[in-house]
């Protein structure tokens, strides 16, 4: 079950946090009468029963799934899978996430490493253009080609794409791989519910209790739109960057799906908060110090995990004193004019992230409409896409 502290905060008043507040009907009705929230809608279970039936059988026949994908095909199973995994003596079924970046030396050692063993593919791509993902599938395509005949790379490769059209479809229908589809009303950064991200996660994870538990996060509705409703405040008084703050390592990546959520959902028109995150304590030692006596123009939002190992360190509870550091870390940065928000999950596991995963989503798109700014594009990101291909001229995935 989720917690939730949103009002430890200086400079907001009850009548500037109402003004924003009467927004919520005008809010809610362009969110249910916008044609992408189909990430609200409950998953096929049949689908859910295929993925897993799926990765069973690739487990059996491969010694790691390899996923390409990148940005909203990527973030977050891997988020997930990080949270869900043990630090050290990891006896999961191994995933390589690659097409995340143009490296060689990266590239290089991979396709080296892929020699040498069995391997399946899962490549994602709703339009079948994302320039990382279809250079690093043909180049392990070509691979494959080498390793094996037509019938067991048939076998081994699997696309994740769009319902009826574009590259990836038309390469499904002519060499009979099997597929999975991406609903045409979801976007990347809102596809955590579909194949993109259950089918990686179906090999480690509990995907079912999973999907149960981010379908419980709609009872967290009013929370989502306090937290847009705060944020938005905050930024109007010029608080424009949100530091997301974790005490658990393994939550790092899911920050970094938290940045790309709010910051391709908001950053419009001049619009939206800046996210950035920062794990502790390790990071109190760096930027610590900025947080406390720098410029304030940072806000934090605090994720918690309210029950771990049982560990004694000098008769007390090693997680009872990262609880300790938390809170006192939180009354510091707020003596400094920070404000501090704070979003507790009761146990890192499948529900309760699922919850997690779904109150963000809300509360993003919340924001966005806030913000003035429709929620479910991100016509940025075409700028330097079609920069890059001018300066490559046509170049043939």
């Amino acid at each position: 079950m989720l917690k939730f502290d949103f009002f430890r905060m200086n400079d907001i008043s009850s009548t500037d946090y109402q003004k924003v507040y009467d927004q919520k009907n005008e809010v809610y009705e362009k969110f249910h009468s916008s044609d992408m929230v189909g990430w609200t809608n409950h998953i096929d279970i049949s689908e859910v029963e295929r993925m897993i039936h799926l990765s069973e059988q690739v487990k059996k026949e491969s010694q790691c799934l390899v996923v390409i994908g990148i940005g909203g095909s990527f973030l977050g199973s891997y988020a997930v899978l990080k949270m869900l995994s043990n630090y050290f003596n990891d006896d999961s079924f191994p995933i390589i996430y690659a097409g995340t970046t143009l490296s060689s030396k990266y590239m290089s050692e991979l396709l080296d490493y892929l020699k040498d063993i069995d391997f399946s593919v899962n490549v994602i791509s709703k339009s079948g253009t994302t320039m990382e993902t279809m250079m690093t599938y043909q180049m392990i395509k070509q691979l494959m080609a080498e390793k094996y005949d037509e019938k067991e790379q048939q076998k081994r490769i699997i696309v994740t794409t769009d319902q009826d059209q574009g590259i990836l479809r038309q390469e499904v229908n002519q060499m009979g791989y099997q597929s999975f589809e991406i609903p045409n009303n979801i976007g990347g950064r809102y596809s955590i519910m579909t194949p993109a991200h259950l089918l990686p996660l179906a090999f480690n994870v509990d995907i079912k209790k999973l999907i149960d538990g981010y379908y419980q996060g709609e009872q967290f509705r009013e929370e989502a739109f306090q937290y847009a409703v705060v944020r938005k405040c905050l930024a109007n008084s010029g608080k424009w960057i949100e530091n997301y703050c974790v005490y658990e390592e393994s939550l790092y990546y899911f920050t970094e799906w938290l940045k790309q959520l709010f910051g391709e959902t908001e950053g419009k028109n001049g619009q939206g908060i800046f996210p950035v995150s920062m794990v502790h304590t390790r990071d109190l030692h760096s930027l610590g110090q900025f947080i406390q006596q720098g410029r304030k123009i940072v806000f934090e939002t605090f994720i918690e995990v309210e029950h771990s190992n049982k560990l004694l360190y000098n008769g007390q509870d090693l997680h009872t004193i990262n609880g300790i550091v938390l809170e006192s870390v939180r009354k510091a940065h707020f003596s400094g004019d920070v404000a501090c928000l704070k979003i507790g999950l009761d146990y890192l596991n499948e529900v309760s992230i699922g919850q997690l995963l779904y109150f963000f989503m809300l509360s993003a798109a919340f924001s966005g409409y806030l913000f003035q700014v429709e929620p479910f594009d991100q016509p940025g990101v075409e700028v330097y896409k079609k920069e890059i291909k001018e300066n490559l001229g046509v170049l043939s995935y």
